[in-house]
């Protein structure tokens, strides 16, 4: 627990025992080449400079929570509550670096099972506190900031102790686990038993299985394992008005599948304490390689043909030349000179890279399934780099949290953005949203650099992922992000999903409306209002106030 409070309050990724990721020489030349980016460093200020308020946690409500679950599990120290204050956003974490003041909750709870934290609700509804549940702090979209909502005050209900696993029934592929587990923990308790959730977005070291219930996480190999709320099988909440429990078979048509409204409800709509998940043996073999495609275009054309001939890999991830360029120059200079100059020879003059990765219960499916991939590939050209690039990616895919706080050290607006659509709309959102990036990140004439990557691919369309590198705005850089931020979401609109899968928190909720209408939003407000009818869950996220 404390070595998570102190990476935290950093600002950093990095968990207890993993190792940071620092940039070469040759990366910072390079980028300082390409985006204006300063010489001097600008590391995070010390905690002890950072403005914490008061707690305003009323005592009586104090005495009750402790009375409740425990007068060690309710924190009111400055450094327990800046530990769960915000998410892991370009702007929380230039906010714990000094950039503003932070939205610090009151206080910290940490009840050790379902039936307290429904004890919990019941507490605050009656001295009028505002809930916002925390998992991993994983969020990008300030889907746990500590935002009062006209309350009296404001917690954070960690759920960190809400870790076991507790069934497994082999004969059904069920595990039944406790929300506050992080991810990693649960794969290995699985793997005990001979299974995997094979759920492995790029928050995996950090969150949790209620956070990804909470958020409708897609992990990397969703292609293969299905999304996360496809692996749900049943939900256990807690709610102001009663516990709610969801799921009692692998299918049904006794009305709309509630389930799917829990999954998704971002705290909103109640505490996610337990989830039944679908799991699958544990893969014997793996198999990871990587190629190149002559153009942004012919990739998306790849990926369509995968899609479509239902030959995906259970990894399937197209780098745009941008992306390629970077993930190359950060390699080393070296390595990226030879392998220019090997694809020049090939006849690559815009090379994006494509990832495919296959985990199979024996060989004979590993080629199998391998061999339909490449069948579905033949009217692309390609160049095989093969497996040691494949199995690179594999090993470094966790890492770029841990490298962006090497490039905010050196003063780089680093952050990312998604959404999806059609596979006919993609390559003009792809455009329209790079533009509105690069005209509101430019500093000193100097452009930044915009990567796209395709994370997600269905038969009907696929997912966009940006991720950005400029020299960041001495003078206001929140503002510099922000705005850039509203103009991308403004391209957005209309065009694609406001967010694939980083769910909307309260930086998506200004262009929800529009994506699902005035009768959606009176929807999700009309169930909001039954579960949670004074509104102290997670307030300003997924719903607006009733106006």
């Amino acid at each position: 627990m404390n070595g998570l409070i102190e990476h935290t309050l950093r600002g950093s990724w990095t968990p207890s025992g993993a190792s940071a990721a620092p940039l070469s020489p040759h990366a910072l030349r390079w980028l300082r080449q390409r985006t204006g980016l300063a010489e001097t460093a600008t590391p995070a200020v010390p905690v002890s400079l950072l403005e914490v308020a008061e707690s305003d946690l009323p005592e009586a409500a104090r005495a009750e929570l402790a009375a409740l679950i425990g007068e060690q599990q309710v924190l009111t120290d400055p450094a327990e509550r800046l530990g769960r204050a915000g998410g892991m956003s370009y702007t929380d974490l230039m906010r714990r670096r000094g950039g503003s003041r932070l939205a610090v909750p009151d206080a910290v709870l940490l009840p050790t099972d379902p039936d307290l934290v429904q004890g919990v609700l019941k507490i605050c509804v009656r001295h009028d506190i505002a809930v916002v549940p925390f998992g991993g702090g994983t969020s990008v979209v300030g889907g746990v900031d500590a935002l009062r909502g006209g309350k009296t005050a404001v917690v954070a209900l960690d759920l960190a102790r809400l870790d076991r696993l507790v069934s497994l029934d082999p004969g059904s592929r069920i595990a039944v686990v406790q929300a506050g587990m992080r991810a990693a923990e649960a794969e290995s308790l699985l793997a005990a038993h001979g299974f995997t959730l094979g759920h492995f977005p790029q928050s995996y070291e950090r969150a949790t299985i209620g956070g990804f219930a909470a958020t409708r996480s897609a992990g990397q190999a969703s292609a293969g394992y299905g999304r996360f709320e496809d692996m749900v099988e049943g939900v256990r909440l807690a709610t102001p008005v009663g516990e709610w429990r969801l799921g009692v078979s692998p299918a049904s048509a006794a009305g709309p599948d509630l389930r799917q409204l829990a999954v998704g409800s971002e705290g909103a709509l109640g505490v996610i304490t337990e989830v039944a998940l679908r799991v699958r043996p544990a893969p014997a073999r793996s198999r990871y390689e990587a190629f190149v495609v002559d153009g942004w275009q012919s990739g998306v054309d790849a990926v369509r043909a995968l899609a479509q001939g239902r030959a995906l890999a259970d990894v399937t991830r197209l780098s745009d030349v941008d992306e390629a360029d970077v993930q190359l120059e950060l390699s080393g200079a070296l390595k990226a000179r030879s392998l220019k100059t090997y694809l020049r020879g090939r006849g690559i003059r815009q090379p994006c890279l494509l990832v495919l990765g296959w985990d199979a219960a024996s060989h004979g499916e590993l080629k199998q399934r391998r061999a339909a991939t490449l069948r579905a590939l033949r009217g692309i050209r390609t160049v095989r780099l093969g497996r040691p690039v494949g199995e690179a990616w594999r090993s470094h895919r966790f890492s770029g949290p841990r490298q962006r706080d090497a490039l905010l050290d050196r003063g780089v607006c680093v952050e990312t953005l998604e959404t999806a659509t059609h596979w006919t709309d993609l390559s003009e959102l792809r455009s329209a949203v790079r533009t509105a990036l690069v005209r509101n990140l430019q500093v000193n004439g100097k452009s930044p650099i915009v990567m796209c990557h395709i994370s997600h691919a269905y038969e009907t369309g696929a997912s966009l992922y940006f991720t950005v590198l400029a020299a960041r705005d001495a003078d206001d850089p929140l503002g510099q992000w922000q705005r850039a931020k509203m103009a991308a979401s403004d391209a957005i609109a209309g065009r694609g999903t406001i967010t694939h899968h980083h769910a909307v928190g309260a930086d998506h909720l200004p262009w929800l409306e529009a994506e699902i209408g005035d009768v959606g939003g009176a929807v999700l407000a009309a169930v909001k209002k039954a579960v949670d009818p004074t509104g102290i869950l997670n307030p300003g996220k997924l719903i607006r106030p009733a106006r």
